[in-house]
């Protein structure tokens, strides 16, 4: 199967810690690579992690808050002085476009790439990107400013030639393309080889879905249905429900309910509050709900 992988550059919140690095992530789609918010030392994490720069093509930001976005800005300057020529995509919540056009002005004059923002609704879910592996929606979420999370779904593939069949009836391999795509195969004898003789079915199709920061949404695992891996923010236990509230941010045991109720393949943990040194307590209260619960840390790459 083609790669479908999430690399984890930083797994924190808003309060840097010795342990964790703001939230950032890379997913990895096939020959792509796509930035999925970009706190703090997020290009600094790419570096370390061996991830070509050349390769990314598109930047998502949930929120304007400083530790899903004080990354980016750094990132466009380094573009910048390697040479970047490609242009650069930028997906975000509308109110970021004029800080961020400020900020470039004053900093980056004379880029000799474009960046082509691309403002986003946080209130509605469709799809704000695709090419032709890959399709991106957007989540709304529940947060103290305007905020959403994004759904990786890889395109359905073609199903896979079953070459002792082609060898059987002595199909030329220039009808290849046309079986993968629903043809069958006629012999001299006028026999109809049926197209499902001649295939295997396709590789399942992957989803990632990444959704933070969020207070807990009971209804968001209907847009959820199925994904393969959740990356639901888990900022707090149970010991921090109050707090949960307050900050409108998700405790380890809602994650997993979300996750629970989507009937999801896996969840990951993440977006720790600075109180925890140790996140097993985390991963506890989360397993006592949904068992394929998994704790990240920088530097994790993940199968989605």
């Amino acid at each position: 199967m083609e790669p479908f992988r999430v690399h984890v550059l930083g797994c924190g919140s808003a309060t840097p810690t010795p342990h964790h690095f703001s939230s950032s992530q890379v997913v990895e789609v096939k020959d792509r690579l796509f930035m999925v918010d970009c706190g703090e030392g997020a290009q600094m994490q790419m570096r370390k992690m061996h991830l070509r720069f050349t390769k990314l093509s598109a930047v998502f930001i949930t929120h304007c808050h400083g530790d899903h976005c004080f990354g980016l800005l750094p990132l466009i300057s380094t573009f910048g002085l390697l040479g970047r020529t490609a242009p650069l995509s930028i997906y975000a919540p509308e109110m970021y476009e004029q800080m961020l056009k400020t900020q470039i002005d004053f900093f980056c004059k004379g880029l000799e790439y474009s960046i082509d923002f691309h403002p986003i609704d946080t209130t509605c879910h469709k799809v704000v990107y695709e090419d032709r592996c890959v399709t991106v929606e957007t989540l709304p979420l529940q947060h103290r400013v305007p905020c959403c999370g994004f759904l990786f779904r890889e395109k359905p593939s073609l199903p896979h030639i079953r070459r002792d069949m082609i060898d059987f009836y002595g199909i030329p391999l220039c009808r290849i393309d046309n079986i993968k795509n629903g043809a069958g195969w006629t012999l001299e004898d006028g026999t109809d080889i049926p197209h499902e003789r001649l295939v295997t079915p396709p590789d399942k199709v992957r989803s990632y879905a990444y959704c933070s920061d969020t207070s807990y949404m009971p209804y968001l695992h209907v847009l959820l249905k199925d994904v393969s891996t959740i990356y639901h923010e888990s900022t707090y236990g149970k010991d921090s429900v109050d707090n949960a509230r307050k900050y409108n941010h998700s405790t380890a045991e809602e994650a997993a309910l979300v996750a629970k109720d989507a009937c999801a393949g896996k969840l990951l943990l993440g977006h720790y509050s600075a109180r925890y040194t140790d996140e097993t307590v985390l991963l506890n209260e989360a397993r006592q709900v949904f068992k394929e619960s998994y704790l990240v840390n920088e530097g994790m790459v993940v199968d989605v």
